[in-house]
């Protein structure tokens, strides 16, 4: 008996192993590899849970909002959590980098919290499907005016309001507004804003990346023009920038 109950475990394993990708996937075609379970037992912050085994965990393509740290301890405190990754399984700080689910739940943690208002996609999430799936829960609540989302201070910023830009250098943030011009100087593309780039806005995109965006419907060359939404961190160099390593970091918009 002992045998038989150790082998319907492991199959029962086995099977929330293989199906862990399928999760997401029943939405934008986002695919996990299976990265096992762990119970949490507290939040640290809006993203972070210490799990039992010891190990933390980092909830990945999320960026959380100061509150998210209850909401969080709520979803998974206690519970166990299946775990799913795209990348490398640990960053460079040790802890667990993966997409988290709670019990039998469909949506990940980072699905609910984003639905909640608790939290904006980050600028990686590691795949163009699977930020898809987090945009369209981030875009819901934003429409909706959940969580942070009804604090005008995460709205996104207009490309056109420097000062606030500027204020704002080394926060992550939304961008938006229409491109005037794409340029290349040496190895990298500029998405200019504006007409002075010691001044204005822009998007910095590097050149050898440019098959991957185009691969992804993000060619930098076609975006003048054209109203997009960036996230990423706000540098300055001359003016305002994002530096954009990846496509999903930028959104193209309906024109007004």
């Amino acid at each position: 008996m002992k045998r038989r109950a150790f082998l319907q475990l492991a199959a029962a394993m086995l099977v929330a192993a293989v199906a862990l990708p399928g999760r997401v996937a029943a939405e934008g075609g986002c695919e996990l590899t299976a990265a096992g379970s762990a119970t949490a037992v507290a939040a640290r912050d809006g993203r972070t849970l210490m799990l039992a085994d010891g190990r933390e965990l980092r909830l990945a393509g999320i960026e959380a909002g100061e509150d998210a740290r209850h909401a969080l301890q709520t979803l998974a405190g206690g519970r166990l959590l299946q775990l799913g990754r795209l990348g490398p399984e640990r960053d460079r700080y040790g802890r667990v980098v993966a997409y988290a689910f709670a019990g039998d739940a469909q949506e990940s943690l980072q699905q609910i919290l984003l639905e909640q208002g608790r939290a904006r996609v980050s600028a990686r999430v590691g795949g163009k499907a699977c930020a898809g799936v987090l945009l369209r829960a981030e875009a819901r609540a934003r429409a909706a005016g959940r969580g942070l989302w009804a604090d005008p201070n995460f709205a996104p910023l207009s490309a056109e309001n420097l000062a606030r830009l500027q204020a704002d250098r080394g926060r992550f943030a939304l961008v938006e507004g229409k491109v005037l011009s794409v340029h290349e100087s040496g190895a990298t593309i500029y998405v200019n804003f504006g007409t002075h780039w010691t001044r204005d806005f822009s998007v910095t995109i590097l050149k050898r990346l440019r098959r991957t965006f185009a691969a992804a419907g993000v060619e930098p060359k076609t975006l003048a023009g054209r109203r997009i939404r960036v996230r990423g961190w706000i540098e300055q160099r001359g003016g305002p920038i994002v530096a954009a390593a990846v496509p999903e970091q930028i959104e193209l918009l309906k024109s007004e």
